[in-house]
C-alpha cells in the first residue's frame, strides 16, 4: 500500500543569507518496498553548515543540490518494513537521506546504529560526522601534545565542543571562542575549558586572545574565519598548526572578503595551515568509534543539542546555524 512522505526541496539558490522562500515543502508518494528493499521512516535529521556550499552551483568536492529536488543530509531512521536480508523492522539506520520523512531504498548507504550506546540522534553528532570531524581533524592535523595550548572557534558547536574535550583529554590547555555568556559558562563549568572568549562582547578579539593565551597558541582549530583567523595568526607560537575545518563567517557572503592582513606570520613563525574533508581521513573512523565510545561510557565527553520539530521547520533550523541561535548540535525531530 503506497504511503506518502513530505520533503524539503531547494526552490532557488540563496543569494546571501538563506531565506524561507529558497525552500519548499512538498508531498510525494512512497511505494511499498520491493524485493531486496526496505522502507525507512526518519526520526531525526541533521542540518550542517557545509550544506550552504551545496546550494551554490559550482564545482566542489561534493555535487551541488539541484533546484526542485529534495535536499540531502544525515538522518537517523527506523526500518518500518523490510524485504532485505540485511535489515529487519525495528532496526535504526544512519543515512544521507535527510530532509524527508520516509524513503524506500535497496540498503546502499545505510549503516545500522546501536541505540544502547547512546540516544540514536547522537549518531548525527558526537558519534557521527561532527564527532569524527573533531577527532580526525584535531588528532591527525593538529597533532596536539600535552601542555600545549589549543584555541577553538565556534567552541560550543557540534564540532567545536568535541574538539575542546578531546584536547583536554590529551592534556592540553584549551581556549574557546563563543557567542554568548551561557555558552561560555557551559564550556568552563561543564567541559573544563580553561578560558573562553565571547567574541560579541570582548572588543578587540586579537587582544583578548593574547590575554587569554599569554604563552601563545600551538594549535588553532578553525571553524569561523574572518577576525578569528587574524587573531589566531597573531597569537600562534612558532611551528604552530592551524586546522582548517570551516569558515562559517563567510558562507553567506555575496562577494569574497579580503584575506587576513597578517598572513605573513605563516612564514616567520613556520606555521602549518591545512584544510581537510572528513571523508578523506576515514581511516581513523574505527579508532574514533572505539575512543569516543569509551569516553562517553566514562562520562568524559558531553554534548548539547538544539532541536526543532517537524520537517516543515528544517529550513528554519538550518538558517539558525548562521545566527548562532543553536547551542551544540542542531537537529530536527521528525516523528
Amino acid at each position: 500500500m503506497t504511503t506518502t512522505s513530505r520533503e524539503i526541496r531547494l526552490k532557488s539558490r540563496p543569494a546571501g543569507f538563506p531565506e524561507e522562500d529558497d525552500f519548499e515543502l512538498a508531498e510525494t508518494p512512497v511505494p511499498d518496498p520491493g524485493a531486496r528493499e526496505l522502507l525507512v521512516e526518519n526520526r531525526w535529521m541533521s542540518v550542517d553548515p557545509y550544506m550552504r556550499g551545496r546550494m551554490i552551483e559550482r564545482k566542489s568536492y561534493v555535487p551541488p543540490f539541484q533546484i526542485g529536488e529534495p535536499l540531502q543530509g544525515g538522518a537517523i531512521g527506523e526500518v518500518l518494513a523490510s524485504r532485505h536480508d540485511g535489515f529487519s523492522a525495528g532496526d535504526f539506520v544512519l543515512s544521507m537521506n535527510g530532509w524527508r520523512e520516509r524513503f524506500v531504498c535497496d540498503g546502499q548507504g545505510l549503516t545500522k546504529v546501536d541505540p544502547a550506546l547512546a540516544p540514536v540522534q547522537a549518531y548525527l553528532g558526537v558519534l557521527g560526522m561532527p564527532g569524527m570531524t573533531a577527532y580526525a581533524g584535531l588528532l591527525r592535523i593538529g597533532e596536539p601534545k600535552p601542555g600545549e595550548t589549543v584555541f577553538v572557534s565556534a567552541a560550543s558547536g557540534a564540532v567545536g565542543a568535541i574538539v575542546c574535550q578531546i584536547a583536554k583529554l590529551k592534556g592540553c590547555r584549551v581556549i574557546g571562542s563563543v557567542g554568548s555568556a551561557a555558552k561560555a559558562a557551559w564550556l568552563q563549568g561543564e567541559l573544563g575549558v580553561d578560558a573562553t572568549l565571547d567574541y560579541k562582547t570582548c572588543g578587540d578579539l586579537t587582544a583578548a586572545l593574547q590575554a587569554a593565551a599569554p604563552d601563545g597558541v600551538d594549535v588553532y582549530f578553525e571553524n569561523v574565519g574572518g577576525e578569528h583567523l587574524t587573531a589566531a595568526l597573531e597569537a600562534m607560537n612558532p611551528f604552530g598548526r592551524i586546522v582548517m575545518c570551516g569558515m562559517i563567517a563567510g558562507y553567506n557572503d555575496v562577494e569574497r572578503r579580503p584575506g587576513p592582513p597578517n598572513l605573513f606570520h605563516m612564514i616567520g613563525k613556520n606555521l602549518r595551515m591545512q584544510g581537510f574533508i572528513v571523508t578523506q581521513l576515514w581511516d581513523t573512523h574505527e579508532a574514533f568509534l572505539e575512543d569516543m565510545s569509551k569516553w562517553i561510557a566514562a562520562g568524559q565527553v558531553k554534548w548539547k543539542e538544539t532541536v526543532e520539530h517537524g520537517i516543515e521547520n528544517a529550513p528554519r533550523a538550518f538558517m539558525k546555524l548562521f545566527t548562532g541561535e543553536n547551542f551544540g548540535k542542531m537537529l530536527v525531530k521528525l516523528t
